[in-house]
């Protein structure tokens, strides 16, 4: 143990010996930034208009020219000259986070003018101090802290709910945050008059947090862009699109693997089949625009009774089905008339049509020899049995023996 503690402060002393040509690093790094803005645009040319791609690559381009521009930093740079570099630095920041929070639709008009606020309160903020308090080490404190700011929301991302690769990006911006933050504590605690481009730890460890900072704005973005269109796509797959329920194919494939998963519980299964009472009369008499109203509706009332594990499938037109997981006969009778319940007084939720359903049920403790397309045929028999009925009818059918 004590080896590999002396590897690691040997490994950290070399790591902080390095001594990097800082401007050609601002170059590198602003090189990056272009480049990446070059291929989101390209990515972006020729698609429908995105905001979001509109607002990180504004951003990008934004940092692109600081960093190129402080590689030509003069020795004796003007206020003009560290006023400009670092409100691009800001409105970078301010572009990126707003990005990412639109990434998880988190970025409502209250926080984009909050941000726009903030990056006016920054931009304000550096030119007072550059008026009355003209230090490099205060400069750079300042502005770790308000980029650090800036981007902190980030850390949300580490939330249980985010995904895999949210959680690890969100990790990685904290690490980064953390290096900053240290880099503007050695700068203020620094006994010499602190120089960016003079060679020492300070240098180092801005170039190691500008480097991982562009690789996890890049890559990330980029990353969690595809993920979330590799999941729009997916839902697009599995979803009807009027209703937001599982389609056909989707509901087929997650309803077997349940009920294999239930024959090994032994666990009661209830299966429902339910369709509006005389639904073509309403799109005859409302018109089909009031039609998709009432089918929204009423998928949206049953989803509020229902809990996580349930599957909710459309199968077409006005027919849809429920698969309600460890509900026994008792318990299902009582989410009926819940459901039952939920549909009435149509009138006062704005809707011009009233409507019932008719629903056929089924509960059955499944081995593995149960499979779908039975209890459908059973189901479909005794929705049969409830429309003969009347209207708003339920009736529990029985496998075959």
């Amino acid at each position: 143990m004590r080896n590999n503690f002396k590897f690691l402060i040997n490994w950290w002393k070399t790591i902080m010996s390095l001594h990097l040509d800082t401007k050609t690093v601002f170059v590198l790094i602003g090189l990056g930034h272009l480049f990446t803005s070059i291929l989101i645009g390209a990515y972006w040319y020729g698609q429908p208009r995105n905001k979001l791609l509109h607002i990180f690559l504004i951003g990008k381009c934004t940092e692109s020219v600081a960093w190129l521009g402080s590689a030509l930093r003069p020795d004796h740079p003007s206020l003009f000259y560290l006023l400009s570099i670092n409100s691009m630095l800001f409105i970078a920041a301010t572009c990126e986070i707003m990005a990412l929070r639109s990434l998880q639709e988190e970025l409502s008009r209250r926080t984009k003018r909050m941000y726009y606020s903030l990056a006016a309160l920054s931009i304000a903020g550096f030119l007072l101090l550059e008026l009355f308090y003209n230090q490099e080490s205060a400069r750079v404190a300042y502005s770790s802290v308000v980029t650090t700011v800036i981007l902190f929301p980030v850390y949300r991302m580490i939330s249980r709910g985010s995904t895999l690769l949210m959680r690890v990006t969100g990790s990685l911006y904290v690490l980064v945050f953390a290096m900053a933050c240290l880099k503007g504590v050695f700068s203020l605690l620094a006994d010499n008059q602190l120089e960016t481009f003079t060679p020492g730890v300070y240098e180092t460890l801005m170039v190691l947090s500008l480097f991982l900072l562009m690789i996890v704005e890049n890559s990330g973005f980029v990353l969690l862009l595809k993920e979330k269109s590799d999941q729009e796509l997916i839902r697009l797959a599995s979803y009807d699109d009027l209703t937001n329920t599982l389609n056909r194919r989707a509901f087929a494939s997650q309803a077997d693997r349940r009920l294999s998963e239930h024959a090994r519980k032994g666990m009661p299964i209830s299966f429902l089949l339910f369709d509006i009472d005389n639904f073509k009369d309403i799109n005859d008499t409302f018109g089909h625009i009031v039609g998709d109203q009432v089918l929204q509706d009423m998928t949206s009332q049953i989803k509020s009774q229902l809990d996580m594990e349930a599957l909710f499938v459309r199968y077409g037109g006005d027919e849809f089905g429920l698969m309600l997981l460890g509900k026994n006969e008792n318990e299902s009778d009582r989410l009926i008339g819940k459901i039952q319940e939920s549909l009435g007084d149509a009138a006062a939720r704005g809707l011009p049509a009233p409507y019932e359903i008719s629903i056929g049920v089924l509960t059955v403790v499944p081995d593995q020899q149960t499979r779908l397309n039975v209890l459908y045929s059973a189901c479909d028999k005794a929705l049969y049995a409830a429309k003969n009925r009347g209207r708003n009818h339920v009736y529990r059918g029985q496998l075959d023996a």
